[in-house]
């Protein structure tokens, strides 16, 4: 997938009230960022958003899947959820749940290694 396909400029597009929200290709689907922060991804032309503890009851309450894809012994499931379809169709209801997605992709981001003082 491009990021240069009709639903990542679709996504992209909703997304931007939050700001410059831009769609990257990776590993045959998008990676969806705000600056250098990868908040949500689309595979398998599905959207979903990062979760993390705090929100993932929220995302399974409302009917979400996780992001799974078959490891070498067995599926993994990864800390990105989708929504319902009829969830999506609004677009306010989206940025909210991208908010959602943007925190915890804030609390969950790892720190850089800071240099080891001598």
């Amino acid at each position: 997938m491009k990021a240069s396909d009709p639903l990542p400029t679709r996504i992209t597009g909703l997304l931007m009230p939050l700001g410059p929200v831009r769609a990257r290709s990776m590993f045959g689907g998008c990676g969806i960022f705000l600056d250098d922060l990868m908040f949500a991804l689309i595979a398998w032309d599905r959207l979903y958003f990062k979760v993390d503890r705090e929100t993932k009851p929220r995302f399974a309450e409302a009917g979400g899947e996780p992001f799974v894809y078959q490891g070498k012994r067995k599926p993994v499931e990864m800390s990105y959820w989708t929504l319902p379809e009829e969830r999506l169709a609004d677009p306010l209801a989206l940025i909210e749940w991208a908010e959602l997605a943007l925190a915890a992709a804030r609390r969950t981001r790892k720190k850089p290694a800071g240099r080891r003082k001598a």
